[in-house]
Order: structure tokens, then C-alpha cells, then sequence
């Protein structure tokens, strides 16, 4: 029986701010390698001869995300839509439901966050196949970690006796997050981090949830039964599922079912969810610093600087942590990672742009990329892959021009619908019905110049889209 991998996507990472922003947040983007943290997700449980094609579970406004990049390593999951965040256990018993149905009730479901880092794949799925085996016996299998020091940002396991299956064993206790004084004594006597990753039968998860979430279970799996596929996505019923409490998977279940069990993994494991944990993660120089992009520094040690923009340069500067991207820059002491959260509550409050997006905003057809704005205009980059396609729509506040600088455009204008080449440029008038459109076989590049009273994207009013978001 192959192994059913199924990929928890639908988390923000504000933590990692300014990088993980809630238009694109950290599961999605490259922190250890040329791959994201999701499509390094699921090339650790890459289909064959042990596991099935994945699952993802993840909210309707990273569905193409989810979709492109598994597609981009040659991966073809079913994606499932949350209508709204119910935290882990709605999305985790929703999935079980979805795989018992595909596979059967005892399919051996592996439960993956999509945001953690792993740097020693065939160790992980070494202890994946350990797991399996103790999860067929009929027990929910989570991964241990061996502490390298006290840490007061994980979960701890209390480990009990041996199982029949060797280098498993069962769950004495779940302990939350300690202060610094209780993790020093938990490391001392040998417990070990919670990875908050999971192996199970489907029957023996659903099985449990009933007993002790019954409301949950009985909404989420009605959300299941009820689903409607919409281009491609497996949409969960919304009245069922945001009628769900809203629960982790630890509070509703592991903590309370006789059944845990645990997997000592012996691969470096982190969920990242602090600067400081990437910077763990990293490769350090002889002075101690980590640096990823364009950094230069001077006389400096023990600091993360990390730029996806600007060269960041630094003179004399110790144990800091720099980030900077196109429109925002992050400077801290390195141990004051876990205020990032409060920071960027701040700057909601304030209603920075820059908590929600970048410069950069990624679309089903492409992206778009600010490069200017001042009074009364905009200059866009625009970028349309092949075969993407626009919204028909228009706009009240504002007119645009056009300038196409790579492949060919298909430009609807009312009723005309007119072919643009490179170094040919179009006109939009202020509430003219259009639509861009890339026929070719290779992206479409253009400059958009918006000109009028009012730029903001929320000036679109959408008649037609082949991506249902009218």
C-alpha cells in the first residue's frame, strides 16, 4: 500500500516578514535552495513506489500558487480549497476524508507542513517508513526531534515505552511550549521536539476525531461529501466547513488520544518559523554570519543579512539580523526574531501595503511588478506566461497604455480584438471593457502606464475570467 502524502499549504509566516508577506507567504518561496519550502514538501514524498500523488490542502488565494509550483517539478497533486482558516484539525480530518474515500479507509496517510525545512531527505524517509509500519498497527505516528539545546519555540514529546516496530514507541505526554528554565529540564531528560508531522491510517485518525471533536468531524467530512470541483480544484463545501470550531491538530487529537506514537527522525529539521531559525539553517562564514543575495560586509559577525534587492552592505555591525527586499527593510538584534509578529501587527494597524504584498504580486496568468508611481500614474512591468489570459474587465478611475517589450499580446478593446507585437504599444481609454491575452509560446512582456484619479487594484471591476474570480 503506497503512502498518501498529504500537504498542509494554507499558513502566512508573518514571522518572516519582510519576506512572507499575506499575498505570498513563506511555504511558497526559496529559503535554503532554488526551490520553495512547499516543492521541497513534495519532492521529500515524491510519487512512486512508495508514495501515491499528493494532496494539498490550501486557501482559495494560494491555489495557483500551489498548482504552478507542483506542476513546475513535475508533480500533479489534488488540490483541495479551504473556504476559511479553521487552524489544522479542520483541514487535517477533511484531507483524511478525502484520501479514505480515494484509497480506502485504512490508506496510510502522511500529514506534511508545507513551510518546515529538512536537509537530509533519505534520513526523513527513512523514519517515514519506520512510522508506516507502527501506524499500520493502528497508531498516529508523529516525528521526534532530538533537541541540539533548549528551545522555547517547540512542542516537546514525553517518550514512553517501545512499540513492537524498532525505533518507535509510544506517547507518554504532549507538553506545550516551555519556558527556558522547563526546556533545559525536558532536554536533560531525553525529550524530544515535536515536529507536528504525522503518519496514520485514515480510519484510526477519522476514528478519533469523532470521539473527541465530533463537531469538527462531522463538519469537515460533510464538507468533503459535499465538495464540487471548479477548474481543476476540489472545493470543500463552504456552509460545512466554516461551521467547523477551529482547532489544531494537537489540541483536538494528539493530545488527548491513547493512541500517539512517536518516530525518533535523526535528519535536521526545522519549521523556520523565526529569522533566527533560518539563520541556524544557513551556512556561516568563518566570522559567524550567514548571507544570501547581493551582502558585503566589513569587520562583522554573528549576523544574518539577507537581501533579495538592493546590495546591503554592513561595517562593523555583530549579531543582527538584515533583510531586505525591494520595498522594505528589517533591521534587529538576532534575538529579538519572535517580536517580528508584533511588528508587523503594527503596521496592519497603520495599513502598510507592505504587510500584504510585494512590489511583486504573483497572478493565475503571470505577475505584475510596480516600478514607478507618483501623483496620478503608475508604470507597471507586466509579465503573461503562455496561454494566460487576462480578465475581461474595466476600469472607472483610470486609462492605460500599453508598450510591448517580448512576444505578442492579443488586446481586447470593446469589440476589437487586434494583435500587438514587440515595440507596438495600445491604448486603453478610462472605462473601456478589455482584456490581455498571451497567445504565443513565450512569456509576454509589457509596461503598463496607468494614468487617472485613482490606482488602486481594487478600481477593476471583472465581467468574465477563465480563473472564476468574477
Amino acid at each position: 500500500m503506497k503512502i498518501v502524502p498529504v500537504i498542509l499549504a494554507g499558513g502566512t509566516g508573518t514571522r518572516l516578514w519582510p519576506l512572507s508577506r499575506n499575498s505570498l507567504p513563506k511555504q511558497f518561496l526559496p529559503l535554503n535552495s532554488n526551490y520553495s519550502l512547499f516543492q521541497e514538501t513534495l519532492l521529500r514524498a515524491a510519487p512512486g513506489a512508495e508514495f501515491a500523488d499528493p494532496v494539498v490542502i490550501t486557501s482559495h488565494d494560494y491555489r495557483f500558487y500551489a498548482q504552478r509550483q507542483a506542476q513546475e517539478i513535475g508533480i500533479t497533486p489534488t488540490v483541495i480549497l479551504e473556504p476559511a482558516r479553521r487552524d489544522s484539525a479542520p483541514a487535517v480530518v477533511a484531507a483524511t476524508a478525502h484520501v479514505a474515500s480515494q484509497y480506502g479507509p485504512e490508506a496510510l496517510v502522511l500529514v506534511l507542513a508545507s513551510d518546515h525545512v529538512v536537509l537530509e531527505a533519505d534520513k526523513f524517509r527513512a523514519s517515514v517508513f519506520v512510522a508506516a509500519r507502527a501506524a499500520a498497527l493502528g497508531n498516529i505516528v508523529t516525528f521526534g526531534i532530538a533537541p541540539d539545546r533548549p528551545r522555547t519555540s517547540y512542542g516537546y514529546i514525553d517518550v514512553g515505552e517501545p512499540l513492537a516496530v524498532e525505533g518507535a514507541f509510544k506517547v507518554r505526554a504532549f507538553v506545550e511550549k516551555p519556558d527556558a528554565a522547563t526546556a533545559e529540564k525536558y532536554v536533560d531528560a531525553g525529550y524530544l521536539w515535536n515536529s507536528g508531522n504525522f503518519v496514520f491510517p485514515a480510519n484510526v485518525m477519522l476514528s478519533e476525531a469523532e470521539a473527541f471533536e465530533p463537531e469538527i468531524a462531522r463538519c469537515a467530512i460533510s464538507a468533503v461529501e459535499q465538495a464540487q470541483v471548479d477548474i481543476g480544484f476540489l472545493k470543500l463545501d463552504p456552509a460545512a466547513f466554516e461551521a467547523a470550531p477551529a482547532k489544531s491538530i494537537d489540541f483536538a487529537v494528539m493530545e488527548r488520544t491513547t493512541k500517539a506514537a512517536v518516530v525518533k527522525g535523526d535528519f535536521t529539521w526545522s519549521d523556520v518559523g523565526s529569522w533566527d531559525a533560518v539563520y541556524e539553517i544557513g551556512t556561516a562564514d568563518d566570522a559567524g554570519n550567514v548571507t544570501k543575495g547581493p551582502v558585503t560586509l566589513l569587520d562583522s559577525a554573528g549576523n544574518y543579512v539577507r537581501s533579495d534587492g538592493p546590495l546591503v552592505a554592513g561595517v562593523g555591525i555583530e549579531n543582527l539580523a538584515v533583510i531586505a527586499t525591494e520595498d522594505a527593510v528589517l533591521v534587529m538584534p538576532a534575538n529579538r526574531s519572535q517580536d517580528v509578529k508584533a511588528l508587523v501587527a503594527a503596521l496592519k494597524s497603520a495599513r502598510r501595503n507592505e504587510v500584504e504584498s510585494h512590489n511583486k504580486v504573483y497572478r493565475p496568468w503571470g505577475s505584475y511588478e510596480s516600478v514607478c508611481r507618483g501623483e496620478r500614474f503608475q508604470v507597471k512591468k507586466i509579465v503573461v506566461e503562455p496561454s494566460g489570459t487576462l480578465s475581461l474587465q474595466k476600469h472607472h478611475h483610470r486609462a492605460e497604455h500599453w508598450v510591448v517589450v517580448r512576444g505578442t499580446a492579443e488586446v481586447t478593446i470593446g469589440e476589437s480584438v487586434k494583435t500587438v507585437n514587440e515595440n507596438e504599444s495600445v491604448y486603453i481609454p478610462m472605462g473601456s471593457v478589455h482584456r490581455l491575452a498571451n497567445p504565443g509560446r513565450i512569456p509576454l512582456e509589457l509596461i503598463e502606464v496607468q494614468t487617472g484619479s485613482y490606482l488602486g487594484e481594487d478600481d477593476i471591476v471583472r465581467l468574465e475570467d477563465i480563473y472564476q474570480r468574477v
